[in-house]
């Protein structure tokens, strides 16, 4: 299999990075005033404006031409009609089929999954509504008030990013707690002011072996057992999972699980009953709304054109960045508190996806791949890091997501946010040149001494490049319109960069060397060989706990 670099639109593309390396996009902006109009899309909620990023028609174009010789239409296709394209596990990739709102067939060797999909769904809304409205009573006859839901990864982070997105749309039927540290401080602290007798936990494990998710279970079924009997456990623990081997040595009731399937990864599976959670705190027609949502942009990403497809496009400016003009970081930075958590999520579906050094056939990858994920909060960024991005020495491309209405109103809050959002992107595109700075001095009666020592240190370069997506509101609808766009961006990176998205043996090797150590911490005679440094850490922790 021929490498990306031999692809006659990547040469053009390596070429078109050595002129605009040069370029600097306000003067991008000053020879074209048809730039905004030219470089963003909108569909239904989503305005993605993407003007300024450091490209010119020319770079778009080859860009665009990169995606039509790598074929992405055709893996898409793939993708959607359960082909295994996650070819190192031999599995389908198909968290599309969860959120399939036109319930047409979708087939895993030669079945439809949609039967199954359509009845995971249908057994999800009927216990949501049984726990929500009150008939789902705990050992003692009383209603569930609080759900613990105890997973990692994939089976915490999208529920839990959901869920706290979400919560001004909530009622006050059912409080939701995330255990997903196995350090105890986090399952002490959220067990310390519940009432076993109407607390319901969630466990969520594929395999119901991992190790820090079976951990908490195993504590939370302890602390569970001080108040109540073991025959119990059946009225206060569901789980989701495939193993019902486990579940049933559990003590949870087989109509008490729910199932996933081996073509949705833990990244992807929010869609999926791991979405559990989602569901029983915000009522199940929410969780719809979500999946509805994703369904938009699923549709959007199979039908429009190249040059207007927002996921694509993505993707495509995400490998612009990283292995043409060299930047090998990205921030996130929602100017949205129900946000809040979506860096730490992109992080995982990104980062897991796509940290690969080798292409499909095994060759090792010779441009960088994906780059760092990380943000925060856009006005808390400000006070914390954005110093760096605005005059430190390495450029970090950044997406600033905001919303037009807010999902609370205060005041004038909501246009303060905004303005901070609008100057930001202003910023770190325009910069501030020496000139710039000396007019402004000399206006403050600087003298000229005292600008020679100053100039230097307020001279912005600007030509940081930034994306701009703006949300309608953020909704169930609009936060499933939002993952969905980078789920699709992910898969396209993959397929551009050459690389196996959808498997994580980097994350099954740490698994593995735990699973190792954690037996000669807890068993006697126990002793494996490691290098000096594990040794005398081990020894070290060991000696002194």
């Amino acid at each position: 299999m021929s490498c990306r670099r031999e692809l006659s639109s990547w040469q053009a593309l390596e070429q078109s990075a050595a002129k605009l390396k040069q370029q600097q996009l306000k003067t991008l902006f000053a020879q074209d005033p048809s730039r905004f109009a030219k470089f963003s899309c909108q569909i239904q909620g989503v305005l993605f404006d993407y003007s300024k990023q450091l490209i010119d028609d020319e770079s778009f174009s080859q860009l665009i031409s990169l995606a039509e010789q790598v074929d992405i239409a055709s893996w898409r296709n793939k993708m959607f009609s359960g082909e295994k394209i996650n070819f190192t596990e031999d599995r389908a990739v198909l968290h599309v089929a969860l959120r399939n709102r036109s319930n047409t067939p979708i087939f895993v060797d030669d079945s439809d999954v949609m039967p199954l999909v359509n009845d995971e769904l249908e057994k999800i809304r009927q216990f949501t509504d049984r726990v929500r409205s009150g008939k789902w009573l705990g050992y003692s006859g009383k209603t569930v008030k609080n759900v613990v839901a105890i997973g990692v990864g994939g089976s915490n982070l999208g529920p839990q990013m959901v869920t706290e997105a979400l919560a001004n749309y909530a009622d006050d039927t059912l409080n939701v707690h995330y255990v997903s540290n196995v350090d105890g401080v986090q399952l002490a602290g959220v067990l310390n002011d519940l009432d076993p007798q109407t607390t319901l936990f969630v466990i969520s494990s594929k395999t119901f072996t991992t190790s820090e998710t079976m951990t908490n279970a195993r504590s939370a079924v302890k602390w569970f057992l001080e108040h109540a009997e073991k025959e119990a456990i059946a009225k206060h623990f569901v789980a989701v999972s495939t193993n019902l081997e486990k579940t049933r040595e559990f003590g949870i009731a087989d109509e008490n699980v729910f199932t996933m399937w081996d073509w949705v990864g833990g990244r992807f599976s929010l869609w999926s009953a791991i979405g559990l959670p989602i569901a029983l705190y915000l009522g199940f027609d929410k969780f719809v709304e979500v999946l509805e949502g994703a369904f938009e942009v699923d549709e959007h990403f199979k039908n429009a054109s190249p040059e207007q497809n927002i996921p694509l496009i993505m993707a495509l400016l995400s490998v612009w960045n990283t292995s043409f003009l060299g930047h090998t970081a990205q921030a996130i930075l929602p100017y949205d508190q129900a946000l809040h958590m979506l860096p730490a999520y992109l992080q995982q579906g990104e980062m897991e996806s796509n940290g690969k050094h080798v292409t499909f056939d095994g060759q090792i990858v010779p441009y960088t791949t994906v780059p760092l994920i990380w943000g925060m909060t856009g006005i808390n960024g400000q006070h914390a890091f954005y110093q760096y991005l605005h005059q430190g020495n390495n450029i970090v491309p950044a997406d600033f997501i905001a919303s037009v209405q807010p999902q609370v109103k205060v005041d004038k809050h909501h246009d303060i946010l905004l303005s901070n959002f609008f100057a930001q992107t202003e910023a770190m595109m325009a910069g501030v040149d020496e000139q710039q700075v000396r007019s402004d001095l000399q206006a403050k009666g600087k003298t000229e001494q005292e600008i020679e020592s100053l100039v230097a240190h307020k001279i912005h370069q600007g030509n940081r490049p930034t994306t701009s997506i703006l949300l309608d509101v953020v909704d169930a609808k609009s936060v499933g319109r939002l993952i969905a766009l980078y789920e699709h961006k992910i898969f396209c990176q993959g397929i551009i960069l050459q690389i196996c998205s959808f498997d994580q043996w980097g994350v099954e090797l740490g698994k593995g060397l735990a699973s190792a150590i954690e037996a000669e911490l807890t068993q006697q005679g126990v002793n494996h060989p490691h290098d000096s440094s594990t040794a005398g850490l081990i020894a070290y922790y060991k000696n002194n706990r």
